[in-house]
């Protein structure tokens, strides 16, 4: 295969040429934008076959799937939470498609099924996408989306009788819902509906706030708040337990940072009053007491505090601190039983702190390096639950008494291996610029460091999202086969906090490339790997790293995937919520940034001439958070620039999205490609020419 002559399907160039500050730049592919063109069709057409005819003759692939659909077949729970003397969680038995939705009154009895989303669809591509449980445990609303669409509809289910009452919501993304105290209505923000055609191409700007009442038509649902004169303003409004507020968070794209408002529901006719009107800093709600209000952010804390505003006296210096600042970042806080259970990031692992408004703070004993997530609950509620995992641990859930402290292991998944098998270090590596970086790296025990293990490493590095240990059966599937798996916790990401994800934003999103570039060769000089036997991969944001990092450093690596990737950065503004992304990328009607753009820009940095490594870009056609055609641009340029041996593919998903709602067998199809064609560049190959 590596000598066979590859013939490309055509991909015609037309003159588009665009002007950014008196720089001319063309876009060869900008006809690839037409996702419905008949061209653009036979084009996606044809790269599949192109595909599929080389995963097809890889030789590991059929084992890799088996072994990856026997692994993933295990019992996996949601971590569960209780509403008015309710549990509520998910549960898959190993295979099915989607999650079922389960509910029961005791912990000793046997669920009830809910709601089932595998019914909804043949092919499994309904999935849900969000709920919220009335305060009166008597209405489960829930959102579902088709195709792994970022579009929501919401109905609501009548738990008792197991069936959705007539309301019917749509044209809503990224939002929940949040119901009012006395169980009526709830209020949701939402999107006028797109053009006949465009809602996955369409820009979402204008979103609105609005209150829903049990049993009226969406029509008939009340404006409450939204700002015609910013239209890159989002709302979430938060009913408060006592049923006394409704807090209004105000963001703005991707921004750390928020505006605060308020209305008194016990005065109405006041309206909607400020709490915060400057684009400062981040304020997340936490509860309240009356009108003193606990909110976690960071202003004046980079890393993260705890504050309270009274609603009486919102000026700045009436604030109090609750938990100040600590060397360790603050990545989610939540309130259950008066207390604040706080997660830290030390070094991108969890330690977890439990502060009581009254009384003295106390950590919660986790299993050992890894993630711990959950800790739903009311704000007076007793007992919560929570998830830990590692890399070589699939999630645990435990139940938390918060009266005694006391944690009981609740759910413990059975996966056909031995985690002893595997083991994680941590080690710290010194980037371009002498910025230290830290870098979790997983194999099996006993690995001999000798430069010929085949590595996968994986990245992210923006938006402020911090990578931690983290299960999953692909990688899993990938040690036992003797690979390495690598994941460094990059700038632009939040492990650090605020100065840590501003240090990879804008015009220093080229601290993040360094940083992975220091990563890989940090493990080929410490004779993990080599160029010859090293994978990238990430996805979204992490597949603008991987296309940038080919593109810089074709040399280092071997095979590379990125998937559904960011890799138009003079066009990503233009699509959806891709306008929300400025925040983190900068903009290209800013000259400054568009300089920084354009000078990374995967798409407008690919050379003729070059020997590129293996390439396998992945996207779907119903991905309406990062547009296809990043993808299908890249991948034309790509393959019309390649001077080396190696293929350029695209594995293009059909009805599935950005990722989040996959069915389970897409997910092992994916995974099972993936890790062929690594498996396939990194050792196969490479045996077969040494």
């Amino acid at each position: 295969m590596k000598n066979q002559s590859i013939q490309y399907p055509a991909a015609k160039r037309v003159t588009q040429v665009d002007t950014y500050h008196g720089v001319k730049v063309a876009d060869p592919y900008r006809w690839l934008e037409d996702l419905d063109s008949t061209e653009t069709r036979a084009w996606v057409e044809a790269q599949n076959r192109l595909t599929n005819a080389w995963l097809e003759k890889f030789p590991e692939r059929e084992a890799i799937r088996k072994r990856l659909t026997e692994l993933w077949n295990y019992e996996r729970y949601s971590v569960p939470y209780k509403v008015a003397g309710r549990y509520f969680f998910s549960r898959n038995d190993g295979l099915q498609n989607q999650s079922v939705v389960y509910t029961q009154r005791s912990l000793k009895e046997k669920p009830e099924v809910l709601i089932d989303p595998n019914k909804l669809s043949k092919d499994g591509t309904v999935a849900l996408k969000g709920s919220a449980v009335s305060p009166d445990g008597k209405y489960y609303a829930y959102a579902i989306a088709d195709a792994g669409s970022d579009w929501t509809e919401w109905r609501v289910r009548d738990i008792d009788r197991g069936k959705d009452l007539d309301d019917h919501l749509k044209w809503i993304k990224f939002s929940g819902v949040s119901w009012t105290a006395d169980s009526k209505g709830f209020y949701y923000s939402r999107y006028d509906a797109p053009k006949d055609g465009d809602k996955l191409k369409e820009v979402n700007y204008f979103p609105k706030l609005y209150f829903h009442r049990l049993g009226d038509a969406q029509a008939q649902d009340k404006l409450i708040y939204h700002r015609p004169d910013h239209k890159d303003w989002s709302f979430n409004g938060i009913a408060t337990e006592d049923g006394n507020y409704l807090l209004i968070e105000v963001g703005r794209g991707t921004e750390e940072k928020s505006l605060l408002y308020y209305q008194d529901l016990k005065q109405p006719e006041a309206g909607i009053q400020p709490i915060i009107e400057t684009w400062q800093a981040s304020y997340e709600y936490l509860g309240n007491d009356g009108p003193r209000f606990w909110f976690l952010s960071n202003d004046q804390a980079p890393r993260g505090r705890i504050i309270e505003i009274d609603l009486d006296r919102p000026q700045r210096q009436h604030w109090k601190e609750m938990l100040a600042q600590s060397e360790d970042t603050i990545e989610t806080a939540s309130m259950v039983n008066d207390s604040f259970i706080v997660s830290y990031l030390h070094d991108a692992w969890h330690k977890i702190l439990i502060q009581p408004l009254n009384g003295k703070a106390w950590e919660l004993e986790l299993p050992g390096i890894g993630s711990a997530g959950g800790f739903y609950g009311k704000q007076k509620a007793t007992e919560t639950f929570y998830s830990w995992t590692s890399f070589n641990t699939p999630a645990r859930i435990y139940h938390l008494d918060l009266k005694t402290g006391k944690s009981t292991l609740f759910k413990q998944p059975e996966v056909k291996f031995n985690p002893e098998d595997y083991v994680t270090r941590q080690v710290f590596y010194v980037s371009k610029d002498g910025t230290r970086v830290p870098m979790f790296i997983t194999h099996r025990r006993g690995l001999q460091r000798n430069g010929r293990n085949p590595t996968l490493l994986y990245g992210y590095g923006g938006f402020n999202i911090s990578l931690t240990p983290y299960f999953s059966v692909s990688n899993l599937v990938w040690m036992e086969m003797g690979g390495v798996y690598a994941v460094p916790s990059l700038r632009g990401g939040g492990e650090y906090g605020k100065e840590w994800h501003e240090a990879g934003i804008k015009t220093r999103k080229q601290n993040v490339f360094d940083d992975f570039i220091a990563a890989a060769e940090w493990l080929i000089a410490n004779d993990y790997t080599s160029a010859r036997r090293l994978g990238i991969y990430g996805g979204s944001n992490g597949g603008l790293l991987v296309a940038a990092t080919l593109l810089q450093r074709p040399d280092l690596v071997a095979a590379a995937i990125p998937a559904v990737g960011v890799l138009d950065m003079l066009r990503f503004n233009k699509f959806t919520i891709g306008w929300a992304w400025e925040s983190d990328y900068g903009s290209p009607e800013n000259e400054a940034e568009f300089k920084a753009l354009y000078a990374y820009s995967p798409y407008h940095n690919i050379k003729p001439g070059v020997s590129y490594p293996a390439t396998l870009v992945t996207t779907a056609d119903h991905d309406d958070r990062v547009y296809p055609a990043h993808s299908f641009k890249f991948t034309a340029a790509l393959q019309a620039a390649q001077a080396g041996p190696s293929p350029i593919l695209i594995r293009i998903e059909t009805r599935a999205g950005h990722g989040a709602g996959t069915p389970t067998g897409k997910r092992i199809e994916e995974a099972a490609d993936k890790l062929a064609f690594l498996r396939y560049f990194l050792t196969t190959r490479e045996t077969t020419h040494e």
